[in-house]
This record gives C-alpha cells, sequence and structure tokens, in this order.
C-alpha cells in the first residue's frame, strides 16, 4: 500500500493544527511567563469574538501587578467580629449619611423599588458598604488586576472567565477600556460588581443606551436590584436573619459577617 494518503493525511492535520487558535499558556506563580501567557489569551480572545481594537486597547501595555497577589493572599476583613466589620463597613456616619441619601433620592429609590421589589435602604446599605456611596471605587486598573490573577495559579480559571467578560464589557460599548478602574480583584462600579456578573444583570435604567456601573447612579442602583431579584428576591419580604429575603444576601457575598452586617445597615436606615 502506497505511503502517499497517510502523508498528505498527516500534513492536512499539521495544517489544522497550526490554524487552530493557540490555547492559553500554563498559569504561574511568578511573572516570569506572564508575558507568553498574555498572548496566549489574546489569541483565545480573538477567537472567541472580542475585536482586535478592544484586546489593544485594554491588553496592550497590560503587565503582572505583584501589589494584586499580595492582596489576594492577605483578604482579612471576613474575619472580622460583627461589631468591628459594622466599625469598618457601616459606622454611625454612614447611617445617617444613607439616611440622607434616601430622601435626596426618594423618587429614583421609588421607581426601582416598584420595578424590582428590592427595598431601598437594602440598595443604600449595599452602596455604602461596598463603596461608601461610591466614594471609593478603586482606582485601579481592571484589566491589569484580571489578568494577573486570570495568569496566577490560584484561580486562574475563575479568573480568565472574569477577563474575558471585562472585555466584553468594552466590546459591546458600555465602558471604554480606559474607564475600567476599580477594586483589585476586579470588582467593577459602585456596587462593586464581577465582570460576568456586569454583563448578566447590569440594566440602563437611566435611559442613555449604557448599561454604566461606574458613573451613572440609577444604573447602579436598578442593576444591583436587578441581580437581587433574578436571585430570587420576594418583593416586600424581610430581609433579617430568620426572614425570607436574608437567604437571598448570600447571592450577594457569601461572608455571614457581610450578610448579617448587610441586614443590620439596612434596619438601621429604614428605622
Amino acid at each position: 500500500m502506497s505511503r502517499l494518503p497517510l502523508l498528505r493525511a498527516a500534513l492536512a492535520a499539521a495544517a489544522l493544527t497550526f490554524a487552530a487558535p493557540a490555547l492559553a499558556q500554563s498559569c504561574g506563580n511568578s511573572s516570569a511567563g506572564f508575558g507568553p501567557w498574555l498572548e496566549s489569551f489574546k489569541a483565545q480572545a480573538v477567537a472567541s469574538g472580542i475585536s482586535r481594537g478592544t484586546i489593544q486597547e485594554a491588553l496592550g501595555n497590560v503587565s503582572y501587578d505583584p501589589k494584586v497577589i499580595s492582596l489576594d493572599r492577605n483578604q482579612k476583613s471576613f474575619k472580622l467580629s460583627l461589631d468591628a466589620f459594622m466599625e469598618r463597613r457601616a459606622p454611625a456616619s454612614f447611617v445617617k449619611k444613607g439616611k440622607g441619601i434616601i430622601a435626596q433620592n426618594r423618587d429614583l429609590l421609588n421607581r426601582i423599588e416598584q420595578r424590582y421589589g428590592v427595598q431601598k435602604e437594602v440598595l443604600v446599605a449595599i452602596w455604602g458598604m461596598e463603596t461608601g456611596f461610591g466614594a471609593n471605587s478603586g482606582n485601579m486598573n481592571i484589566f491589569r488586576s484580571l489578568a494577573t490573577l486570570s495568569y496566577d495559579c490560584r484561580r486562574s480559571d475563575f479568573f480568565t472567565e472574569e477577563l474575558m467578560a471585562a472585555l466584553e464589557i468594552v466590546d459591546r460599548g458600555d465602558k471604554r477600556a480606559s474607564d475600567m478602574k476599580g477594586a483589585w480583584a476586579g470588582e467593577i462600579g459602585q456596587t462593586q460588581f464581577l465582570a460576568k456578573n456586569y454583563l448578566r444583570y447590569a440594566v440602563d435604567f437611566d435611559g442613555d443606551g449604557r448599561r454604566d456601573l461606574i458613573r451613572s447612579k440609577a444604573d447602579v442602583l436598578a442593576s444591583t436590584a436587578n441581580f437581587l431579584k433574578q436571585h430570587g428576591w420576594v418583593a416586600g419580604a424581610g430581609y433579617n436573619p430568620g426572614e425570607p429575603n436574608f437567604a437571598r444576601l448570600v447571592d450577594w457575598n457569601r461572608a455571614t459577617v457581610y450578610q448579617q452586617g448587610l441586614a443590620l445597615f439596612a434596619t438601621k436606615l429604614a428605622n
């Protein structure tokens, strides 16, 4: 039997191999392999349908950030007692300010509550606990943080999905890459949405054609309400321990002290 057909088949298989998108290089625990990994990820992003312009805008000058790795290894706030957690994330000054915010934004909050069924004090409590009512949303480059965490071996798969989602946020026109600043783990906006949740739950409540969780107060609060509604929030039901909506707080944050603190903060705002 001639070996020519076998040779042709082998050459064809090799051509297909080289034509296929490159798979991401292995994760790493130092900066040494970050460059090759990033180039491989860019190829994956193109293969997934992200435009080359978006990839260049978002990842063109991205570098490994050791500060992000250090922060990832030293998370401590959710190990605090409830009293200590409240002092840090919902002090008395926040209660006073939050009540003022509810009064000043009552019409907007009423419209959101009517649409999604989530009480206004819960939304304002989340807003306060996450970023001090938008005052501290973070100023770290989302793409640098997510690329670093995607490359890092500890939770590479999780953060690779988040990085791809962040690219899609830019690609669909909600934000420019240069505006994508946030917390060290890639949380975006005034209530700190992860990128995949941004894609799933962000809404354009102010009607400007974009879902903007960084600068639009209406989009921020309505999107937060939509997240809770889509996770089973019962309109008008209680949210303290033992009540129907307390179990929904775990969908927002899995730390028990956070759930307890959020319910307590919202209760103070409502009184």
